[in-house]
This record gives C-alpha cells, sequence and structure tokens, in this order.
C-alpha cells in the first residue's frame, strides 16, 4: 500500500512538474526565439551542420507566409491550432485508400509545436504531447508568432533551417525580398526538404507550385507599422 502511494505521488509530482515546466518554456518562447531545437541537434549526429538566420516577422516576404498556409494549411487563419476537419477527411481517405501512402493532417501549427518542443517521430506519446504544445502555443502565442517561429525553425535542406537561410542559399537573396515563385517553390519542398530542393524543381515540385501559387490569397496576420 504504502509503495502504490509512493508511486502515485512521484507520478503526480511528475505530471505536475512537467506542466509547468511546459508552460514556462512556451510563454518563454513567445518572447526569446528558440536558439536550437531537438531536430538540429539530432541532424547534427547525422553529419549535417546548422545553418540558420533568425528574422522577425516584418523581415520576411508576406509571399513566404501565404505560400506555407497555401501548401501547408489552408485554414490556419481560423482554426485553433488541430484543423479537426482535415483529421476526419485524412482518416477516410487512408480507410479508403489502404495500403497506399497515408495522408496526414499536421496543421502549421502542430508543426511549429513539433519542431520547437518535441522530437520526430509517429508514437502516440509523442503525438499526444504535440497536441498538447499545439493548443499551448496557439493560446499564448497567436497566429503571428505561430508563423515567425515556424518561418525560422522549419527544416529546408541539407543542415538548412528557415526561410532567411533558404532564401540566401537558394536565391541568393534576403527572405523580403523573395517573389511569390521564390516563396512557392521553398514551401513546395516542405514535405521533405532532403529529397528536393527549390532551386532545382521536379515537375512533381512545379505541379506543387501551380497548386500553391494558385491558393496565395488567404490572409495572413497584418505586419506591424513602422
Amino acid at each position: 500500500m504504502k509503495l502504490i502511494k509512493k508511486i502515485f505521488k512521484w507520478t503526480f509530482s511528475l505530471i505536475i512538474g512537467f506542466l509547468l515546466f511546459s508552460l514556462v518554456w512556451v510563454v518563454a518562447y513567445k518572447f526569446i526565439n528558440p536558439p536550437i531545437t531537438l531536430h538540429m541537434f539530432f541532424r547534427l549526429f547525422e553529419g549535417y551542420g546548422i545553418d540558420k538566420e533568425w528574422k522577425d516577422y516584418e523581415e520576411i516576404s508576406p509571399y513566404f507566409f501565404k505560400a506555407c498556409i497555401g501548401g501547408e494549411d489552408g485554414r490556419f487563419m481560423t482554426h485553433e491550432g488541430v484543423d479537426w476537419k482535415a483529421v476526419e477527411d485524412a482518416k477516410k481517405y487512408n480507410e479508403r485508400n489502404a495500403g497506399k501512402k497515408k495522408r496526414g493532417a499536421s496543421t502549421i501549427t502542430m508543426q511549429t509545436a513539433k519542431n520547437a518542443f518535441l522530437w520526430q517521430g509517429r508514437n502516440y506519446v509523442r503525438k499526444a504531447m504535440e497536441v498538447y504544445f499545439t493548443y499551448l502555443i496557439e493560446y499564448f502565442w497567436g497566429k503571428k508568432r505561430i508563423l515567425e517561429v515556424y518561418a525560422n525553425i522549419v527544416e529546408l535542406g541539407e543542415g538548412v533551417y528557415g526561410v532567411e537561410a533558404a532564401s540566401q542559399k537558394f536565391f541568393h537573396k534576403p527572405a523580403i525580398n523573395l517573389t511569390s515563385r521564390e516563396a512557392a517553390l521553398i514551401a513546395a519542398v516542405l514535405p521533405n526538404p532532403i529529397r528536393w530542393s527549390p532551386a532545382k524543381p521536379t515537375e512533381y515540385i512545379e505541379k506543387r507550385v501551380a497548386f500553391i501559387q494558385g491558393r496565395m490569397g488567404v490572409g495572413i496576420p497584418k505586419r506591424d507599422k513602422k
């Protein structure tokens, strides 16, 4: 009986400790830019370097945000972190197409939560934590900060993180000067930035670029006045 009480006490303490730590971590990242992520750290051991340069929201071309929303998360501005309609649609699609490549329903907010706080993986524990952090950053950060962090830590090539590093590497210009097509090219490789390159688009990537540019009329958070 005493052992059970001790286990319960330690479990309860661990849960409370995790909740408090995660809240502090999330709130801190609302004001402090993430210096490195677990994904970047693990990539170092795989032989990749870290090429990144943080840029504030106003220092990134609006085309990039529109391209990411158009290509990755069309309802980004209206959902609360998890797009449950997309989840249901993906579930039905996967049931109809058993044996084929599964369709996901990860939103930009979910990808940001995973990239900023977690490791890569597909087990249920990590997915549950991803959903938890997703709702936290939606509540504490808001859409603009989510897009800003996402744009700066997302993997866009071998050892390339963030739109500024990608823009400089592939187009030799700062991210603020990206054209609509260049932004769409970068967003088009997001499903697998190690396999594809914005500078050498395949036929498949060109189709994705056309699709993304067709959806780039979506709204984004307003830029701060200077």
